[in-house]
């Protein structure tokens, strides 16, 4: 079921198209949530510490690909929004070569370099084996994740968010279904839970095929489509590698804030793991929202509209404000309690690392919409490189506060290294719209 996003209220579409997204990043984060509590009430806060320090290094490495293969995309929602399904198909051919490229390197790097990575980062000695032995697994199932991926957003780039959303669905199932066996029955640990990961990814990434080949003949690719057209594979890599970087660099940025958050201890960081998780679960609205600025902003400019560009900017702004709002008070007050969820053992200890955590980004959601509906908004017009740079401010921003926070031994300063991250890249990415607007008079 395509969605044609240069008709229609752009504020309806927006929120139609968001909710679906939202709901399946949900039950994504439940993979990790799942991971995480299992681990944590089975294995031991050693292994839930180790468990959420792997989530930075996740970030990076999948980050990258995601971000790779929703630029890639980018250009199949400007073919579709144009009407031209020739060009369509071959931007997705284009896009599955690459990605499987990039996913063989990214593989064998990342293996080749985890031992490394994790000294660099001051993993904990008492929790470095599990960290090992659950990111090698992740690693190794980069391809099942890429398949998901790509499949998901390029379902998304010709307007369904629910298919994907679907399929994660029953994913997320069957991951929970896979950590009680893997890690209560089979005691596998840490690695348990990585390998009911990536199988549960895969299928979800199957299913998505499953459909493609089934119920969407758009997509039905011929063997002309596969010609390698490297002026296509250089405008995918133009848009696909600016956006790649983004996640990566603030996957660098939250790396640092892990090495500095390491040095204050297993309880600490497993107290600063389950803050991250709770607050993951609020935040996939700002991230469906993004997704949805990007597919309606390409498809809007392949089919010439960009005058709608400038109301959906505004839509999707105002519904991300009210959500921050209602969510940052909710996460204030409210969000220590869902630490009993996820430890059994010192639980007062680590709802208070929880509490400070939350309390620090509950205030600050408002410039966490700014940055997702604007950095994804600018990315689906088209524009690959500036919005990487206020990606460079966010990296600044959570590196320094996270380092100083360190340097003095403040658990609270670490906390608020992404919300300095927010404003920083934020205000810079409104800087960024006006420009660009006033460059096309849509102002």
């Amino acid at each position: 079921m395509e969605r044609d996003m240069p008709a229609g209220i752009p504020g309806k579409i927006i929120l139609n198209f968001t909710i679906p997204i939202f709901i399946g990043n949900m039950f994504q984060q439940i993979y990790n949530m799942a991971d995480t509590i299992i681990v944590g009430k089975f294995v031991g806060n050693a292994a839930l510490a180790a468990v959420g320090s792997c989530g930075t290094l996740m970030f990076l490495i999948l980050g990258f690909l995601m971000g790779l293969t929703a630029g890639f995309t980018v250009v199949t929602a400007q073919h579709y929004g144009a009407g031209n399904m020739k060009a369509m198909r071959q931007s997705v051919a284009s896009a599955a070569i690459l990605s499987a490229a990039v996913s063989l390197l990214m593989t064998v790097g990342s293996m080749s370099m985890m031992r490394h990575i994790l000294h660099w980062m001051n993993t904990p000695a008492d929790m470095y084996d599990q960290a090992y032995s659950y990111i090698m697994v992740i690693c190794g199932g980069i391809a099942a994740q890429v398949l998901y991926n790509l499949l998901a957003s390029v379902l998304r780039a010709l307007g369904d968010s629910k298919r994907p959303l679907y399929f994660l669905i029953l994913a997320a199932l069957l991951n929970i279904a896979l950590d009680l066996v893997f890690i209560i029955v089979f005691h596998m640990g840490a690695a348990g839970a990585a390998y009911a990961t990536v199988i549960s990814q895969g299928i979800s990434g199957l299913l998505c095929l499953w459909y493609i080949a089934k119920k969407v003949p758009e997509l039905h690719l011929h063997r002309e489509d596969w010609s390698m057209n490297w002026n296509l594979a250089k405008w995918q890599m133009k848009i696909g590698v600016p956006m790649a970087f983004q996640y990566s660099i603030t996957a660098i940025g939250t790396i640092v804030v892990q090495s500095a958050l390491n040095v204050l201890g297993s309880v600490a960081v497993a107290g600063f793991s389950v803050a991250n998780k709770i607050e993951q679960i609020f935040n996939q609205a700002y991230v469906a929202l993004g997704t949805t600025m990007a597919t309606y902003c390409a498809q809007n400019m392949g089919a010439g509209k960009a005058d709608r560009i400038r109301t959906g900017f505004r839509s999707g702004t105002w519904i991300g404000v009210i959500y921050a709002v209602v969510t940052g008070v909710i996460v204030f007050f409210a969000g220590k309690y869902m630490t009993v969820l996820f430890v059994s053992e010192n639980v007062a200890a680590i709802t208070n690392y929880v509490d400070i955590y939350l309390k620090c980004v509950g205030v600050s959601f408002i410039p966490l919409v700014f940055v997702n509906v604007y950095r994804n908004g600018i990315q689906g017009m088209g524009y690959g490189l500036l919005p990487m740079t206020a990606g460079i401010a966010e990296l600044i921003g959570r590196s320094s506060a996270a380092l100083i926070a360190s340097y003095v031994g403040s658990y609270a300063g670490i906390c608020m290294a992404s919300p300095v991250a927010w404003v920083l890249a934020g205000g810079l990415l409104l800087l960024m719209y006006r420009w660009i607007m006033k460059s096309r008079n849509l102002l």
